[in-house]
């Protein structure tokens, strides 16, 4: 109406003028201001009845109850978009309105919709039968994004959120841009801009290896590594189509961004002494990350020799190969269940760091100016997100199907970080390494994860069914603490961790075996692995790893073991 008001308007001061101050012979002059207003009510009277007409014919085909009603957050340019490619969907969907944090907004009429305050929400909810909420703020930040989560969470609407403002610099915004929110929301958490200077500093123009390419971190490594311009990034995995997936990815990732790096897939296995001393022999790498680790806790429980040979075994193949080759600096990428482990993928990661602070205070004794030697380095985190593994997809897909979320025991509690912010702090930490560090990342606090699914439950627009709502949509089943499993994950052994030049990244002192006493001990190891005697691995790293308390090792065989194990450490 306030268009056709304006159209008509300007139209009518230049018919007025004409017939009304000039006059035409044989015309009344008063037709110069009746016929305008005639002509606003015609045309904005038959738009008003065709709008109602229409409007309530689709009204009436999309009942109240069959439809989502949905409100924007934020009725910005991103909000406003999104408007528009609701109007223009498919899939019917009643846009029902703006709410926005701005005063100026509120009470007013963007595109023809009411923005109202966040405040009015909970009457909203009700009066409108509001269904669904998305977020279309981009630029809000981490912790004003958890605060409107924590509002909208006790309300019976699904919360869904739009990408970041990088995400929508290059064009408008689709509704298949709409996405279920991420662990950053539902944490609040803002990642820390990388420092560039450490980024590039053992990797720009050098010759870079990562060690299990492939992987969750190994590929993200080497996606961060390509943009720091090395010379040559060597790519080392044992699996053939892990390997061929990250090598495709990062061929793309060169052509699109114009970068000259040399990309080698290699196939090797880190436990492989000949291969792996070949492959530094040929390539003389500058830069090593080590990455190359099984992980998943239980699947190394029930195989503990092949977990120990790759986690530790492998680590100590490929530093004495990087010491032997030269290369400057080796970090190894390590876990949050390394510090007082009760399953052997937390103690074989944990010799694995010892096997590298007691080879860096040998190279220590060592060290020239001439011959610096090799920087060996750990870092040390918690869990990863993005993964198939990790628990928001898994809940995810269990809150779509109508549950129940499966969830080992109501108080376990983890850390959590991104993956690409873990991979850019690996290298950074590598950066500032002096030799036998023990980096470890600030992982935020630890989050209790019946918590983590409370809220993705409720943020769904769903109920938790418990004993105060026996009536809820979704349950949780507790399974029980699977095998090594932790209800409490740490990253100190020891205490007073000391800041470094980066404020997500410190610095830990902890204990460590001395080279002659780790040597002996990795080889009565590597023995027991030939020979896959569990118990035998078990009390050797009983006797290495203070901390480590295997569930259901038998007491005698226990006395036993260490002390055969004794005698050979003490010859």
């Amino acid at each position: 109406m306030v268009a056709v008001t304006r159209a008509v308007g300007l139209y009518g001061l230049l018919f007025a003028g004409l017939y009304t101050l000039v006059g035409v012979t044989g015309l009344p002059r008063s037709i110069g201001v009746s016929q305008p207003l005639l002509l606003l009510v015609a045309v904005g009277g038959s738009r008003v009845l065709v709008r109602h007409w229409l409007g309530g014919n689709y009204r009436n085909a999309l009942k109240m109850g069959e439809t989502p009603g949905v409100l924007i957050y934020g009725a910005g340019c991103a909000g406003r978009q999104l408007a528009m490619a609701l109007r223009d969907a498919s899939k019917p969907q009643r846009l029902l309105g703006f709410l926005d944090d701005d005063p100026k907004l509120q009470g007013h009429h963007v595109n023809g919709w009411t923005v109202h305050a966040p405040a009015s929400l909970p009457e909203l909810v009700s009066k409108l039968n509001v269904t669904d909420v998305l977020l279309a703020v981009p630029s809000m930040t981490a912790q004003r994004r958890l605060e409107v989560l924590e509002q909208l969470r006790p309300l019976p609407v699904h919360v869904r959120t739009l990408p970041g403002v990088e995400d929508l610099a290059t064009g408008r915004v689709q509704l298949g841009d709409i996405q279920e929110l991420d662990i950053n929301d539902l944490l609040g958490r803002a990642p820390v801009e990388p420092q560039h200077e450490l980024m590039d500093r053992n990797n720009r123009d050098k010759v870079v290896l990562v060690t299990g390419a492939g992987g969750s971190i190994g590929s993200e490594l080497c996606r961060q590594l390509l943009h720091c311009a090395p010379r040559q990034l060597l790519l080392i995995e044992r699996g053939e189509f892990e390997l061929y997936q990250i090598h495709q990815e990062l061929m793309n990732l060169k052509r699109e961004h114009g970068l000259t790096v040399e990309i080698v897939p290699l196939l090797a296995s880190v436990g492989s002494r000949r291969r792996i001393q070949e492959i530094m022999d040929t390539w003389r790498p500058h830069t090593i990350y080590h990455a190359a680790a099984y992980k998943h806790v239980p699947l190394v429980e029930h195989n503990p020799a092949e977990g120990v040979y790759n986690n530790t075994w492998g680590t100590w193949v490929t530093a004495q190969a990087a010491a032997q080759a030269g290369v400057s600096n080796f970090v190894l990428i390590s876990t949050d269940k390394a510090v007082r482990p009760t399953n052997i993928m937390g103690a074989s990661k944990r010799l694995a760091e010892m096997v590298l602070q007691a080879m860096a205070d040998r190279a220590a004794t060592l060290r020239t100016a001439d011959q610096p030697g090799t920087c060996f380095a750990m870092v040390r985190f918690g869990n990863v997100l993005g993964s198939s593994g990790s628990v928001v997809p898994l809940f995810r897909e269990q809150i779509r199907k109508g549950g129940p979320i499966t969830l080992t025991h109501k108080d376990i509690n983890r850390f959590f970080m991104t993956i690409p912010e873990a991979a850019q702090l690996v290298i950074q930490a590598g950066a500032m390494a002096k030799g036998g560090d023990v980096f470890v990342l600030d992982m935020g606090k630890p989050v209790r994860i019946h918590d983590l699914a409370r809220r993705m439950v409720e943020l769904s627009g769903l109920r938790l069914r418990d004993e105060i709502c026996p009536d809820g949509d979704i349950e949780i089943q507790i399974t029980g603490l699977r095998p090594g499993e932790k209800l409490y994950e740490e990253l100190l052994i020891g205490d007073n961790p000391e800041p470094t030049q980066h404020p997500r990244i410190m610095k830990a002192h902890e204990d460590f075996i001395p080279m002659a006493q780790m040597e002996a001990g990795l080889n009565i190891l590597r023995r027991a692995m030939d020979s896959n005697d569990v118990k035998t691995i078990k009390s050797v790293l009983r006797m290495l790893v203070h901390g480590y308390q295997p569930d259901g090792m038998v007491v005698d065989l226990v006395h036993l073991e260490q002390g055969r194990i004794s005698e050979r450490l003490a010859a």
